[in-house]
């Protein structure tokens, strides 16, 4: 393991000394390599080298807004290999929350992610990526890879293969 040294302003030190108690970290150096990890993963993600991810996108949308519900769906159709599920959640009379759990290529997921949020009637869209390793056994999930395996499903759904995938460390 590298060791290095930081100096930090005494109020930077006594903020992050409360991130780290909030948090419930044990020592300062967990701590960093938790902020440097997810640094250098947003880096990676902005750079967009053709990775993988999984991801959730929630939005909030009015479900009396003419024809969203359909169009949202017709999205969500047309881009089937990259949504894995879907949670909705009635917030008012007025109001709708969709969450949808995502997988595939990070360029594609954020494609697909800013066209549902720019839907009109859709108020406000969040989307959280977590980056995957596709190298060995952790590869990307796809229909037909020969790597892959079956699984059983419901009755009246297709089997398909895919193969799994693991967080990056």
């Amino acid at each position: 393991m590298d060791r290095f040294t930081i100096s930090l302003e005494p109020r930077l030190a006594e903020d992050f000394d409360r991130l780290i108690r909030d948090r419930g970290y044990t020592n300062r150096s967990e701590a960093v390599r938790d902020v440097l990890r997810t640094a250098v993963e947003q880096h990676g993600q902005r750079q967009d080298h053709g990775g993988h991810c999984v991801a959730s996108l929630s939005y909030v949308y009015g479900h009396h807004e003419r024809e969203l519900a359909e169009r949202l769906t017709a999205l969500q159709h047309e881009h089937h290999d990259l949504c894995v599920a879907t949670t909705h959640v009635h917030l008012d009379h007025d109001d709708c929350l969709e969450t949808l759990l995502l997988r595939g290529a990070t360029s594609a997921v954020r494609r697909f992610a800013d066209a549902l949020v720019a839907e009109r009637g859709v108020r406000h869209g969040q989307l959280n990526l977590i980056s995957v390793d596709v190298s060995g056994r952790g590869a990307r999930y796809v229909h037909a890879d020969p790597r892959a395996h079956a699984h059983s499903h419901a009755p009246g759904t297709a089997p398909h293969a895919h193969v799994h995938l693991k967080p990056r460390r």
